[in-house]
């Protein structure tokens, strides 16, 4: 998908998922007559003289100061800059690419009050890959997310910086450069820009790309784990799971089943095998996997949801030229979202270093001894085990749920807030470390199964296996392991593990 044609209100996962991978971003000119009627309404609305939040007074806990006419630009200006509070490293380009594209579908749904002109930038912006630096930290989730908000806009009229091909600029030479002016900000286009949850949605959605390519990732390397482990595909059976109900699981034990069809490796121990069940981490794959593909789903319909929905304060009513303010800045459902996804990675990498740990024990796996030909005079994967280990241990503390913890602020004018920011924004890295986890796993089932020749897995695994041969060859005996563990985690997260397993359907999120 090389270019997303917004539609506010109705923008898919898919698309959301293709502009977070990178597509060009376009706003669907339907939407122009609702920009239009709803900056008409705020001229009106203003024209009344009454006291209106965000428009002709002050913010937050100072909502009851009014601003007089002559220094309303101003008002907006102010909130823009003194809100551009954050601090930390730069989020990532494609997280705030993805921020950029959901505050633009929201402010085009009518309901915001800017102006044709501030959308346009924002477009703009997206199709010359000027992507505002905006500090990772500094957001507790309500009134919106300010200070990252604050940022974005702030390049909007001209201060801070922008990445213009991966090399930071100051906002107003990029801006100029690629032919466009900063704006002046208008009544309530600052607040607009400001208020929503699109900088925790966009970091929620981001955690959900990469965790369901982990998700089908881990389908493939658990099954070529029970294949080194001589494993049992029976726990698979779809009768099974069909008497449970629950649709991930079904679903993940039919791909681990078809991912292992027709192998040979399976077929040399059908009969006469003394072990008469495999340990959890092989023949409970599809409970614990299905439960996580369930929260999964069950995050993807409410990031859905929220990226199609407005969470501005207040909100612009043309129909009626009203200006209600509510909260739906609070953006507790990507809180909760984001503390499924958690879950679910930190479940994920915990259950592939399981696989990892039963592989590199003779006792449990009957392969040699950490899945070296010459134990003791060489290590093997010993080392890499405690890799997986140490990183699956920090996901565990990091799986914490932020959706539990409320700090107030704005002298306790908010005083209830979400902290989605920070539950979505740790996701990405959770996500990495899965990656090497993941990619150790790749490594170790690979060589198990080495031990089984001239035996050989399924077609859909044998291309997997053979995927990582070209990179990494057998380990006979000890060398340098981490060349072989980057190569192998570029492998996963490129998506060229599932890639080359493409004859077996795996699930989605959605």
């Amino acid at each position: 998908m090389n270019c997303v044609m917004l539609r506010p209100a109705d923008v898919s996962l898919g698309e959301w998922r293709a502009i977070y991978r990178g597509a060009d971003v376009r706003l669907g000119p339907a939407s122009n007559a609702a920009i239009e009627q709803s900056a008409a309404a705020v001229e009106r609305i203003l024209a009344r003289g009454e006291p209106v939040y965000g428009i002709n007074t002050g913010f937050g806990k100072l909502a009851s100061v009014r601003i007089e006419a002559a220094d309303l630009q101003t008002l907006q200006r102010n909130i823009v800059l003194s809100h551009a509070a954050g601090v930390g490293e730069p989020s990532p380009i494609p997280v705030i690419r993805l921020m950029l594209a959901l505050k633009l579908a929201s402010l085009a749904q009518g309901a915001s009050g800017v102006r044709p002109a501030t959308t346009a930038l924002l477009e703009a912006m997206l199709a010359k890959d000027l992507t505002p630096v905006v500090p990772a930290q500094g957001s507790v989730g309500a009134s919106g997310d300010l200070a990252p908000l604050a940022h974005m806009a702030a390049t909007m009229i001209g201060v801070g910086e922008i990445f213009v091909g991966g090399a930071r600029r100051p906002a107003r030479d990029a801006l100029a450069e690629a032919g466009l002016a900063p704006l002046t900000l208008g009544p309530k286009e600052g607040l607009a820009l400001l208020n929503g949850t699109q900088f925790s949605t966009a970091n929620a959605l981001a955690g959900l790309f990469e965790a369901e390519l982990l998700f089908q990732t881990a389908l493939v390397t658990g099954a070529l784990s029970t294949e080194a482990a001589k494993g049992s595909d029976t726990p698979f059976d779809h009768r099974i799971h069909a008497l449970r109900r629950h649709t991930g699981q079904i679903q993940t034990a039919d791909a681990l089943r078809s991912l292992m069809a027709g192998s040979a490796i399976r077929a040399s121990h059908l009969k006469d095998d003394e072990r008469v069940q495999d340990p959890y981490c092989l023949r409970c794959q599809p409970q614990v996997m299905g439960a996580a593909l369930d929260i999964l789903r069950q995050a993807a319909t409410t990031l859905a949801t929220e990226a199609n929905g407005v969470s501005d304060n207040p909100l612009i009513f043309p129909k009626t030229d009203e200006a209600l303010s509510g909260g739906n800045f609070h953006a507790e459902p990507v809180a909760f979202a984001a503390d499924m996804i958690a879950l679910a990675i930190c479940e994920i990498g915990s259950l592939s270093e399981r696989r990892i740990a039963m592989l590199v024990d003779p006792a449990l796996s009957g392969l040699p001894a950490f899945l070296t030909p010459k134990p003791g005079l060489n290590s093997g994967f010993m080392i890499p085990q405690v890799t997986a280990a140490a990183l699956v241990s920090e996901n565990k503390q990091k799986a914490y749920p932020a959706s539990v913890d409320s700090i107030p602020t704005s002298a306790n004018q908010e005083d209830h807030v979400s902290m989605a920011a920070h539950g979505a924004r740790r996701l990405l890295g959770m996500a990495e470390n899965v990656v090497g986890v993941l990619g150790i796993e790749l490594l170790a089932g690979a060589q198990g199964c080495d031990f089984h020749a001239p035996l050989a897995s399924s077609s859909a695994l044998e291309a997997v296996r053979a995927r990582l041969r070209a990179q990494v060859p057998y380990l006979s005996d000890d060398r340098h392991f981490h060349p072989d563990m980057q190569a192998a985690n570029d492998l996963v997260r490129s998506g060229d593990v599932i890639a080359a397993a493409d004859a077996v359907a795996l699930p989605d999120v959605g």
